[in-house]
């Protein structure tokens, strides 16, 4: 099966409610790809009312790069005198 289209990720659009990149879907839906899922290479963005779905362009470092800084402990407050 192939995909319905290929858009790149800057031509999608981010819903912080469903905390996804959408794009619209011809059924009126909208194919969804979460930002952890482009973390981890996925290049896939699926809608969920119908079986089309469509290939993420992205640029995987530029995700990565989000994914490190997430994980760097933040600094300990210091208790001044």
């Amino acid at each position: 099966m192939s995909a319905y289209d290929e858009v790149e990720v800057e031509d999608m659009e981010w819903n912080a409610e469903l905390k996804a990149y959408t794009y619209p879907c011809p059924c009126g839906d909208l194919f969804q790809i979460t930002l952890d899922d482009l973390r981890l290479g996925e290049e896939i963005a699926r809608c969920p009312s119908c079986s089309l779905f469509l290939t993420v362009v992205y640029n995987a470092e530029d995700f990565a790069d989000a994914k490190e800084a997430t994980q760097k402990p933040s600094p300990s407050p210091v208790a001044v005198a």
